[in-house]
């Protein structure tokens, strides 16, 4: 086996192919965007590449499907099993990286006035969505599921709160000169 760096998208490969036993390449990206992409997204290419770098380093194995279109089927080798055994045992903290764009463009001198409306309607909808989820499935999910989907309708509820504050705040005096001249339409 050759040494490989492991990333938390190697882990994300690994974790998906050990839930369902064996998966192709597609499977796994497809199962990504089912349940993992609102909290964790992997771009489709790098799925792959994954898979062939997990591959390669043998932490999987590899089986061609018999007739039709010949799929790759992966399986966790003993060596990946363990490599990801031992990933979901390691408490390590690391950071969040939050990535919301509205949050930048605030801080890049965006309008909270015309942001704040359309995030805080996204964000509810998005709250509802995941509160239907749980309303419906939230049985039938593991434990650690289930608390991956309260981590999501609990930030959707932050998130709301946030916009809502944002939008219901009155602009510092002189803040919309400042907007306008980043925007080039006051010149003074």
């Amino acid at each position: 086996m050759s040494e490989v760096r492991l990333t938390t998208s190697s882990f994300l490969v690994l974790g998906i192919i050990d839930k369902l036993g064996e998966a192709s390449p597609y499977d796994v990206k497809v199962e990504a965007a089912r349940t993992v992409a609102p909290f964790w997204s992997v771009p489709h290419a790098q799925v792959y590449a994954q898979c062939d770098r997990l591959l390669k380093a043998g932490l999987l194995s590899e089986a061609r499907q018999e007739g039709g279109r010949n799929r790759r089927l992966m399986r966790l080798t003993e060596e990946g099993t363990a490599a990801l055994r031992g990933w979901l045992a390691d408490p390590s903290f690391v950071p969040v990286e939050a990535r919301e764009r509205g949050i930048l463009k605030l801080w890049f001198g965006a309008s909270p006035g015309v942001h704040a409306p359309v995030q805080t309607e996204e964000h509810r909808r998005t709250l509802e969505e995941y509160e239907g989820l749980a309303a419906e499935v939230g049985d039938l999910l593991t434990r650690g599921q289930r608390e991956a989907l309260e981590f999501g309708i609990r930030y959707e509820r932050m998130m709301v709160d946030f916009w809502r504050w944002v939008g219901d705040r009155e602009p510092p005096e002189g803040e919309a000169d400042r907007v306008d001249r980043a925007d080039g339409a006051d010149q003074r």
